[in-house]
């Protein structure tokens, strides 16, 4: 098997009060989306109670982190107030905090609801817009401890698929990540508590889909966990001809890739079929290797 790994890869994220290591097989991050209109699974989880139910499902099933989101970032999506963003993740959050140790992000791009995210237990702030999308998200990381995940987005929700365009996608990225993670040292914030996410289907097309995903193992020299979010996207459609398939399998051969790849967190709704097939994939020697621990 072709080696992808980098002896850069990152082998821990430290949180607000834990820490997450990575040996060889992903983190899992399960999606909770607390919204009506997400592209995937939008009003399935818009209520409290089956949000809560859902999250704890997701953390029995094999989530290491579980990540609420209470605005869709679906293309052409239609902006939020925090007030209506609030509202609807915390209680969610409160609620799912105390029946459970698992590992709590906030995914947010609103300093308020990130800090009554983090107030209620969240450990980590995982923000589509790099935590340029509002001037308190940066100090609000500094002062309480949190750590963070930086996406790339080309654009906003409303206008990043009009018409994506790079001259080499993967540079481009990278280099934006670079700027983030600079940024964020020069604030103050560790580079220890620092993850960083390409941003598949934010503002790419198909193909920068598939040539970012082949080429994950390129950021692991930025020094800093990566994350990749890639469950359900429409690529996948697109590969198998079919824009209406279910998408699980699909989602489960990235992620192997991945794996491969040594990508340390996986953002994914199937949790439990994502977690067998990567202990199965390393059980049969696809890793050769140990899996990843909280401590």
């Amino acid at each position: 098997m072709k080696e992808l790994r980098s002896e850069n890869r990152s082998s821990r994220w430290r949180l607000r009060t834990r820490e997450l290591r990575f040996e060889q097989l992903p983190a899992i991050m399960g999606i909770i989306n607390v919204t009506p209109d997400s592209f995937s699974d939008g009003g399935q989880f818009h209520e409290p109670q089956a949000a809560v139910e859902h999250a704890l499902r997701l953390a029995a099933a094999g989530a290491s982190i579980l990540d609420f989101g209470g605005e869709s970032t679906r293309p052409y999506a239609a902006p939020l107030s925090a007030d209506e963003e609030l509202a609807r993740i915390a209680p969610v959050v409160e609620a799912v905090a105390s029946r459970t140790a698992t590992v709590i992000s906030i995914d947010t791009s609103k300093a308020t609801v990130a800090k009554a995210a983090i107030e209620a237990g969240a450990e980590i702030l995982n923000d589509v817009t790099g935590l340029e999308g509002d001037p308190e998200m940066i100090p609000l990381a500094v002062q309480s401890g949190v750590a963070v995940c930086a996406m790339h987005m080309q654009g906003t929700p409303q206008t990043m698929q009009d018409s994506p365009h790079y001259d080499d996608v993967v540079a481009e990225i990278h280099e934006y990540l670079r700027q983030r993670r600079d940024t964020f040292l020069a604030a103050g914030i560790a580079r220890d508590r620092i993850c960083l996410d390409p941003g598949i289907g934010f503002g790419k097309t198909h193909q920068h889909n598939l040539t970012l995903l082949a080429n994950c193992h390129r950021f692991h020299d930025l020094g800093c966990p990566l994350l990749v979010g890639h469950s359900r996207k429409g690529f996948i459609g697109k590969v198998l001809g079919d824009k209406d398939v279910d998408r699980t399998a699909g989602s489960i051969g990235v992620a192997l890739s991945l794996a491969v790849q040594g990508v340390q967190v996986l953002r994914v709704h199937d949790v439990a079929e994502v977690d067998q097939a990567l202990k199965l994939f390393a059980a049969t020697g696809g890793l050769d290797g140990q899996a990843w621990q909280i401590a």
